[in-house]
């Protein structure tokens, strides 16, 4: 009991999970200001940047748009909780772990859950989406857009469409996708729209912004029984992050420096720019893992997420010594399998920060040495040579250009 506990002093990692990722030293720097209370009328004007950011990242117009202090499935919760009333019908495209997670918080409203229902790794039909909700009526859809837990991304315009023909909302957890992946909430008619601070976006976990149409605002003002959560009942909690700026809650002040920042670094480089350098990295890595001969666990390439890249374990390989020695002896983090599939894939996050081309290269030479070291065989150099294949045809033309 009289040990001596020193200083905090954490090891500095490359995280490629599937989050957090690794945090730009601008957003340190930025979470390094003086706290100030939360009420102080510098910190509740400049709560007005977080909300214009998030609007732009977002692509929306709504007045309803923040930061809810919570991790992603806060968002979740509150997305699902402020719409659900006892005794409704929704429906949930489940084909992964987070999406389940989404069928689970609907049913604890009570509200009776249809669970539309795919393999992990595979996309959730739209039109099974119809023939489940033909005839009823269905409160909303609601989907991972980005589905982490297997590596699956699902094209959000046909959920549109099956939702509009059910006469649903259409609600979407883009906690992997937002600030990485191509996505307008308003041009793609979401309803409500929720996200995490600590995947694309690169700012510390904590944090779930969230957005909710007009249509959605409506339809809680007439709620016949309250909402079933009180921390995350979006109502109250727009009375702080509304024009009164009200008390509701004590916010974590140095999260919500560090979002801004990590936004405001999201519109400097440019939603399009970052999109692309994510798409590029996802088709370094992909090739280099290919070139290595290991297989991708999503076999169609247009349904693999470009965040986060699954890749099936080889026979004979196990998945804890290989990441055990990937932390180990190169600082590299990367996650293993959830639920069934555990043991079976490993999942690569390329996020944000931790997004960049050298990392990829990084990643790939420390991979190919770890596979070695457990016993597989390898062809040499094989993943790099692929990687810098895919980045110079990405960037030769350029170059080409740039000498004329």
């Amino acid at each position: 009991m009289s040990e001596e506990i020193g200083e905090l002093s954490p090891p500095e990692r490359l995280m490629l999970t599937p989050g957090p990722s690794c945090v730009d030293p601008r957003v340190y720097r930025a979470m390094a200001a003086p706290i100030v209370g939360h009420m102080d009328p510098w910190f509740t004007a400049m709560m007005d940047d977080v909300q214009t950011l998030l609007r732009r990242v977002f692509q929306t117009n709504n007045h309803l748009t923040f930061p809810i202090s919570a991790s992603g499935s806060g968002g979740i919760e509150a997305a699902v909780a402020n719409v659900l009333e006892s005794g409704d019908e929704c429906i949930v495209c489940v084909n992964g772990a987070f999406s389940e997670r989404m069928a689970v918080i609907a049913e604890r409203i009570p509200a009776k859950v249809i669970r539309v229902e795919a393999p992990y790794g595979r996309t959730v039909d739209p039109q099974d989406v119809i023939r489940a909700g033909k005839g009823k009526k269905i409160k909303f859809v609601g989907l991972t857009h980005g589905e982490t837990s297997s590596g699956i991304v699902q094209r959000l315009e046909d959920y549109r469409k099956a939702a509009d023909e059910l006469g649903a909302l259409l609600i979407v957890d883009t906690v992997a996708t937002l600030a990485g992946v191509p996505l307008d909430v308003d041009r793609q008619g979401i309803d409500i729209c929720f996200s995490g601070a600590q995947k694309a976006i690169s700012a510390p976990p904590g944090m779930a912004p969230i957005t909710v149409n007009e249509r959605v605002e409506k339809l809680m003002q007439a709620r016949k029984e309250p909402v079933r959560s009180w921390y995350f009942d979006l109502a109250p909690a727009m009375t702080y992050w509304g024009k009164d700026r009200l008390y509701h809650h004590t916010p974590p002040i140095t999260l919500i420096y560090g979002m801004r920042e990590a936004l405001r670094l999201v519109l400097e480089e440019g939603l399009e720019a970052r999109w692309e350098r994510h798409s590029q990295c996802q088709q370094m890595l992909t090739a280099g893992l290919e070139a290595m001969g290991l297989e991708l666990y999503v076999k169609n390439a247009a349904d693999r997420l470009i965040t986060v890249t699954a890749v099936n374990i080889p026979a004979g390989i196990s998945d804890k010594p290989v990441r055990k020695q990937l932390l180990d002896e190169f600082n590299i983090e990367i996650a293993g399998g959830l639920g069934p599939l555990g043991g079976k894939i490993w999942r690569i996050g390329l996020m944000g920060y931790s997004a960049q081309t050298w990392n990829v290269m990084r990643f790939l030479a420390s991979f190919e040495k770890t596979l070695l070291d457990q016993g597989l065989s390898v062809p040499a150099g094989a993943g790099g040579a692929a990687a810098i294949r895919v980045l110079r045809e990405a960037t030769q033309p350029a170059a080409a250009g740039a000498r004329k």
